[in-house]
């Protein structure tokens, strides 16, 4: 059913004369057109390509062995088992909400199947619930209220932790359940220091979890915690010594991915950290010594992620998988031990470039060693691969589909960089038009600016449908930089968007226009920006300053805002965001972050708007949309507007997306071309 009414604007008209609001479903649509078949019938394709992730592999007694993937075959993401390579997909769950996570459970004597977590209408407050796959069972492990999160389990399938925010609703705690299979929701706290905490790691002997306290993009810490005596303890990881610099004492240093050494007797950790350099590096701690090792020094980027691939009772030289992110490039490394006992990596050749995330090491198969990691590229969506790491042959899983498109359409980006205001050289990919059915009399191209989000992200070369079509159908150039602020290239850079700094991120956009006006096959007249969340914000503070060099933007889940958005943001997230924007309580920073935000500054803005929108926002809440919407259109600015009522933080629902991605596209047909 939909209606449709003039009515005011979400918040209050202005600008003279109502607004037009369509409720269609789920979704509040102010002042959109029809969306032309023409550009439906186009998008169609593009909008039914699919990706999917890792979840895990399956035990022999679950299924039969094989895997669990997540994708979607109807509205949202759900879990499938995949017995062999590109078998059947099996889907297991059915739900409106997508499945977040799932965890295998490795004993079927405590549960034959897995944990999953999901939500509700996009609020992240996601709950556990255990999975039976013999039965199709389901049952609520947790309270229904709270934040839950990062269920592992231990190695004999016996016990799990997870965190959670059920104490205070703020602070996330650690809970443990060692009840098996006669009450899996029976979960007792074991760790309550406040913040947010994560179990990355149980120890060989299911007597320890490796914990890491996360306070900022740039500040985290590893802990040990004994889940039967409770007691929590840093690791003696820190090189700093009372002989450093008073600014190398006060370093803030931050520890990313953590495991256990599996190796038979050897008590250590394998860990990331950025102490002492730019780069989150992979390094050894021996328990016993406190000697640490460093071993991906000469990889002048951040290892991302890390994984134990090496059966505890199986002799193998072989024991640790990783990621490196190489200018936004991901390179899979295996670790082995030489016969002097010194760490060798090397890289494994012959993937697709792209993102290399999801590693998972089949720790039941023990005739060999298998990992599973699943790769995404510019050129075809996510799909798992696995590598027999004897025979090195690399086997494919899953083959998404692309909507019927062929392959050999779609583009891949160039890596560009740019100088910005201040000398600092800033990266970028460029994807160029396969057409130029829209390039103007000197045969240049449009452009799309699109902005990540975070704003500690990164923007990398993965398959995006919309990129696609943008390229191929509507013969739009497209730029996707990483402004400072972006994760992947050392903490100094990180960290150069931070507080009073704000707006200098704003201005490498400034450089990035500047940079489009040099080029021969660049259009400088005919420039949008695009961008989610803290991407958002970025468009309309693009909108503000270049206003008179851009024609016009489209902000998803955007920051209006700074001292509304960390005063409503949800209680868990608010000293998070107020390490990377400033804390808002202070006078003189609430001062600051209030002369640069949007809201403040709206009445520069005087191009058409598209703004959506998450009702059930959990970082970002409606109110940030409703009232830059209020504001622009007392300009008497042209201002699309869609608000999605079972959506939170971006939309996740394949026809709200659906949707959304059509009527932008139809704005830029309208304002761009």
């Amino acid at each position: 059913m939909s209606s449709s009414t003039s009515t005011p604007a979400a918040g209050g008209s202005g600008g003279g004369g109502g607004v037009t609001r369509v409720e269609q479903g789920p979704l509040i649509i102010e002042d959109v057109p029809p969306i032309p078949e023409s550009i439906k019938g186009r998008l169609f394709q593009y909008q039914n390509a699919r990706s999917c992730s890792l979840l895990g592999w399956c035990p022999d007694t679950l299924m039969g062995g094989g895997m669990l993937i997540s994708t979607r075959f109807a509205e949202t993401s759900q879990v499938h088992h995949v017995l062999s390579p590109l078998s059947y997909r099996r889907q297991l769950t059915f739900f409106d909400e997508p499945i977040a996570s799932a965890r295998i459970c490795p004993s079927p004597d405590t549960l034959n199947g897995f944990i999953y977590t999901k939500d509700i209408g996009g609020s992240e407050f996601y709950q556990a619930y255990s999975f039976d796959v013999a039965s199709g069972a389901y049952t609520l492990l947790t309270d229904g209220a709270s934040k839950n999160s990062a269920v592992l389990w231990n190695h004999a399938g016996t016990q799990y932790v997870m965190s959670s925010t059920r104490r205070n609703k703020r602070d996330h705690d650690i809970y443990l359940s060692r009840a098996g299979k006669d009450n899996l929701a029976q979960q007792d706290i074991i760790l309550q220091e406040g913040g947010l905490w994560n179990s990355l790691s149980w120890s060989p002997d299911d007597q320890q979890v490796l914990v890491l306290h996360y306070k900022s993009a740039n500040e985290s810490y590893i802990h040990i915690l004994d889940i039967n005596s409770k007691k929590v303890e840093a690791l003696p990881i820190s090189v700093v010594n009372a002989a450093a610099s008073s600014e190398q004492q006060q370093e803030r240093i931050s520890y990313g991915a953590a495991v256990w050494d599996p190796r038979d007797g050897k008590r250590g950790v394998f860990y990331t950290s950025d102490e002492g350099g730019e780069f989150m590096t992979l390094r050894h701690l021996d328990l016993a010594s406190h000697v640490i090792t460093s071993i991906s020094g000469s990889i002048p980027w951040n290892v991302e992620e890390v994984k134990t691939i090496k059966h505890r009772d199986v002799d193998s030289d072989k024991i640790i998988a990783f990621t490196a992110n190489e200018d936004g490039v991901s390179v899979l490394y295996i670790l082995s031990v030489d016969d002097k006992g010194a760490f060798v990596f090397n890289k494994v050749d012959g993937l697709p470039m792209g993102q290399v995330y999801n590693l998972a090491f089949n720790k039941f198969n023990k005739q060999t060693q298998i990992v599973g990691f699943v790769v995404n590229s510019s050129l075809s969506p996510g799909d798992v691969y696995s590598i027999n790491l004897k025979t090195t042959k690399v086997t494919q899983w899953t083959q998404s589909e692309v909507g019927g498109l062929p392959p050999s359409l779609f583009v891949s980006p160039l890596l560009i960089r740019y100088k910005s205001f201040d000398g600092l050289t800033v990266p970028s990919f460029y994807y160029k038009p396969t057409t130029t059915k829209n390039t103007n009399k000197e045969d240049k191209f449009p452009v799309v600016i699109h902005i990540h989000g975070g704003p500690e992200g990164q923007s990398t070369p993965i398959f995006v449908p919309t990129y696609q079509y943008i390229l191929n159908e509507m013969g739009i150039a497209l730029l996707v930089p990483n402004v400072r602020g972006s994760a992947g290239y050392g903490k100094s850079y990180l960290l150069m968007d931070n507080g009073y700094k704000r707006e200098d991120s704003v201005k490498d956009i400034g450089s990035l226009l500047d940079w489009v006006a040099t080029q021969d096959d660049l259009d400088p007249t005919r420039v949008a920006v695009w961008g989610g969340s803290y991407g958002g914000y970025m468009v309309l503070a693009s909108m503000i300053h270049f206003g008179d060099r851009l024609k016009c933007g489209a902000e998803i889940v955007g920051i209006s805002n700074f001292v509304t958005f960390l005063t409503n943001t949800q209680e868990y997230r608010r000293d998070l965001r107020r390490e990377e924007y400033g804390d808002e309580r202070d006078p003189q920073m609430r001062s600051f972050l209030h002369s640069i935000s949007p809201t403040t500054n709206a009445s520069k803005i005087k191009k058409p708007m598209y703004v959506a929108q998450g009702a059930n926002d959990p970082r970002v809440p409606l109110s940030e949309a409703d009232q830059i919407v209020q504001e622009i259109r007392k300009n008497g600015v042209e201002v699309w507007y869609v608000v999605a009522k079972d959506e939170g933080h971006g939309f996740a629902k394949k026809s709200n997306r659906d949707f959304n991605t059509n009527a932008i596209m139809t704005f830029f047909e309208k304002h761009l071309l």
